[in-house]
Formats: C-alpha cells, structure tokens, sequence
C-alpha cells in the first residue's frame, strides 16, 4: 500500500513540474492528446466496473463519467480553438 501511494505522490510532483514547464501557446495541443489518454481510461474503466464488486463498479462508473466529461470538454476547447484559426 505504501509503494502505491508514493508513486501516486511522485506522480503528482513530475505532472505539477513538467505542466508549468510547458508555455501557454502549447497547452491547448497538449490538451487534445490528453484527450485520446482519456478515451483509453475511459475503456479501461468500463473494464474495472464490469470486474470489481459493487466498490469496483461504483468506482468504475465514477470514472467513466469524470473520464467522459474531459473528453467532450476538451473537444469542444479544441473545436474552439481550430474555429479561430479559420479564416473567415
């Protein structure tokens, strides 16, 4: 349990220091192929709701829905910011 929750905090530390390392005029890219991260941890926690027990399933659907609303979210910032690229 303690070997989890370290990598969980370290993990949280490299994101925190490679995120501020990235200028502005980059984040909206990045976000889009976070986007396609999300989808993958969105498969795998259909996955974990159709394997666990009750605890599994509830956290499973949790998942899925935290998961969905990323995805739609950074598709319609990334619509966005392609819609301001086109020329009018």
């Amino acid at each position: 349990m303690i070997d989890v929750i370290t990598i969980f905090i370290l993990a949280m530390f490299i994101g925190f220091e490679v995120i501020t390392k990235v200028p502005p005029t980059l984040h909206t890219p990045l976000m889009s192929g976070s986007n396609a991260i999300s989808g993958i941890s969105i498969v795998g926690a259909i996955i974990a709701t159709q394997a666990g027990g009750s605890v599994g399933t509830w956290l499973g659907m949790i998942a899925v829905i935290f998961g969905t609303i990323n995805v739609v979210g950074g598709y319609l910032v990334t619509d966005r910011m392609l819609k301001m690229f086109k020329r009018k």
